[in-house]
Order: structure tokens, then C-alpha cells, then sequence
């Protein structure tokens, strides 16, 4: 179960818990609330590290595409030298050259392109699945802190006997 499972199954505890008569509020058990917040908690780290492997893979693939790039722009830096070095082809050498430079930039472009859309999609998903989480942290927050506000008003023994003021 990941951590947008169990952010749904606090907001349905509290949403299924027991009303309290002529208030907002509702009961809920603090022990199942703290295991349930807990484990949510626990969680998350792991999700925290396979963003950080995420992004650790998308270094890997930009520098590899990088690499690649810089490989085949020099091979084709040194075809160009060597058909250049040969008199008689010397014209048709820096043509043949300049292509292989050009297709090689073109290629290398490509690459940073897809490296590019492809960490983007990446993190775009990861920063939508952190939004969910956040918002269902913060509803339970926002839920507990009205328990727990909604709780600290209970009347005292002395004025449960008096009547409720009618308005």
C-alpha cells in the first residue's frame, strides 16, 4: 500500500467516525489515528529515495548522452581531419566532413531533447504524486487540529445541568 493509499484511509476513518451531536467535530480514536499518521510517515522516506534514484538515473542518462555526443562529434572531427589530410580529396573531404559534423550535432541535439522531455515527464509525475500527498497530510492535519480544538471546549461538570441558550 503506498502513501496515497493510506492518506485515503485516514480521510475515510475520520470520515466514517462518529459524530459528535451539535458540532463538526467527530470521535476518533487518537492510537488508531498516531499508527495510521505513523505508518504514512515510515513511508515516505521511501518514496523520498526512489525520487533521489530518479533524479540520480536522469544525471546518468544526461551525462551518457553527453558522452555519447562528445564521441561522435570527435569521430567525426577525425574523419573530417583525415579526409581533409589527403590532397586530392581535400574538397570532397571537407563536405563529407561538415555532414558527419552536422548529422553528429543533430544526433546529439536529439539526445538532449529526449533526456530532456523524458526527466520532465519524470519529475512532473513526481511532483503531482508529492501534491496529493501533501494536500491528504494536510486535510488529516487539518482534521485533528479541529478534533482536538472542538475537544478542548467540552463544558464543565458544573455547567452540564444549565441549559443551552436559545438565539
Amino acid at each position: 500500500m503506498g502513501p496515497l493509499d493510506r492518506i485515503e484511509d485516514i480521510v475515510g476513518y475520520v470520515e466514517a467516525a462518529k459524530a459528535i451531536p451539535m458540532s463538526r467535530g467527530c470521535k476518533v480514536d487518537r492510537g488508531e489515528m498516531i499508527a495510521m499518521l505513523e505508518e504514512l510517515r515510515a513511508e515516505l522516506p521511501g518514496e523520498l529515495r526512489r525520487a533521489d534514484a530518479m533524479l540520480a538515473e536522469r544525471d546518468k542518462i544526461i551525462d551518457a548522452g553527453q558522452r555519447e555526443s562528445e564521441r561522435i562529434i570527435a569521430d567525426a572531427e577525425a574523419e573530417h581531419a583525415r579526409l581533409v589530410s589527403s590532397h586530392e580529396v581535400t574538397v570532397s573531404a571537407e563536405h563529407e566532413g561538415n555532414r558527419i559534423v552536422a548529422e553528429a550535432r543533430a544526433e546529439a541535439q536529439r539526445l538532449r531533447e529526449e533526456v530532456d522531455e523524458y526527466v520532465d515527464t519524470t519529475l512532473a509525475n513526481f511532483e503531482q504524486f508529492l501534491q496529493r500527498a501533501l494536500s491528504g497530510v494536510e486535510r488529516g492535519r487539518d482534521k485533528m487540529h479541529a478534533l482536538r480544538e472542538i475537544g478542548s471546549f467540552a463544558p464543565a461538570a458544573e455547567e452540564e445541568d444549565k441549559p443551552l441558550p436559545t438565539f
